[in-house]
């Protein structure tokens, strides 16, 4: 479907590193979609020349989509930034590479619901596992206690990148995500100036993606990945105005967590780079009906830090379920 270039509903954006299999089965389900009109945006990071082929085949004779070459890994805020810049589509629509759409019209549905609330600044899909379709627990980045209600709607503070939907006046005036950031908290950093901007955040249960699990890609719970993890909510603390005593709290609950999965040098490790990496950057604190929103959409919630700094040495605070994969952010943790 050739895509008027003055006009159009949504930009698909898909990041791809290798992973062929799980890639071209997304570039599907994109090339699939009904009911809107789009164009697909895939940005590779660095596949191998065999498998950007594959890629480029699979676009081929699609005028409304494109795959563009980066010559490194930009990580998934820079990877994101640079391609939703490709395009002008009035919905930017991100989906992870190792995902697909349920349906044909996943993506329409997304562009009515912003057509529907004028106010919607970002949407989070339901992610369910591709092979059961079952909720993807590892990909539930809400309070555990909102979990009886994936299947509903709710306000949230944030979305899962695996499937999500953003508008792009929204995009625009939140100044997109912070490329410091890389991978890690990147959604919940730009959802956070979103609603400064008085944008509202919201789960839609019924509009789902199926994510294929992929241990091989995955960054053990000790390594990196806790240390981005770490690092960056401090320093999205550090930009939004937490006092020192919040963030020492913030940080003593990752400590202790840290201590029990055996990743107490990631955590040590992370504090002074959040420190260096804050150095330079604006503090702005958060206003007070941004405050509320958060009180109201998340906060009211979860138990406060001390309760959850209590839970941690106890090891009642155990995750469940690992974290997410690099590619995509927020697992089930203490805020």
């Amino acid at each position: 479907m050739p895509v008027d270039p003055e006009f159009y509903d949504a930009d698909i954006v898909i990041l791809a590193l290798n992973r062929s299999e799980e890639t071209l089965q997304a570039i599907a389900s994109a090339l699939g979609q009904r009911g809107c009109r789009f164009r697909l945006v895939v940005l590779d990071q660095g596949s191998v020349p065999e498998t950007q082929a594959r890629f480029r085949q699979a676009l081929a004779g699609h005028s409304n989509a494109t795959l563009v070459a980066s010559p490194r890994n930009l990580g998934v805020a820079g990877g994101r930034n640079a391609a939703s810049a490709l395009g002008h589509g009035r919905v930017i629509v991100g989906l992870d590479n190792d995902a697909v759409f349920a349906t044909a019209h996943t993506v329409a549905e997304a562009v009515a619901a912003f057509d529907a609330m004028p106010d919607l600044g970002a949407l989070g899909f339901r992610i369910v596992r591709h092979d059961t379709g079952e909720d993807d627990l590892t990909s539930w980045g809400y309070p555990a206690g909102l979990l009886a209600r994936a299947g509903g709607s709710f306000d949230s503070v944030t979305f899962v990148g695996a499937g999500h939907a953003i508008r792009r006046v929204a995009w625009d005036e939140a100044g997109g995500y912070d490329e410091k950031l890389f991978f890690c908290w990147e959604e919940y950093d730009f959802c956070l100036r979103a609603i400064e901007a008085d944008w509202r955040i919201r789960y839609r249960g019924d509009i789902v993606v199926r994510h294929h699990a992929a241990p091989e890609a995955r960054v053990r719970w000790n390594a990196n990945r806790w240390f981005y993890f770490i690092r960056n909510r401090i320093y999205i603390g550090h930009k939004t105005g937490d006092g020192m005593v919040a963030l020492a709290a913030r940080f003593a609950v990752y400590l202790a967590r840290s201590l029990r999965e055996g990743a107490a040098i990631q955590a040590l490790r992370a504090l002074p780079a959040a420190i260096r990496m804050a150095a330079g950057t604006p503090r702005r604190r958060l206003s007070g009906a941004a405050r509320d929103y958060l009180m109201r959409n998340d906060s009211r919630y979860r138990p406060a830090l001390p309760g959850q700094f209590l839970a941690e040495l106890s090891g009642a605070g155990r995750p469940k379920a690992r974290p997410r994969p690099p590619h995509a952010t927020l697992p089930v943790s203490p805020r």
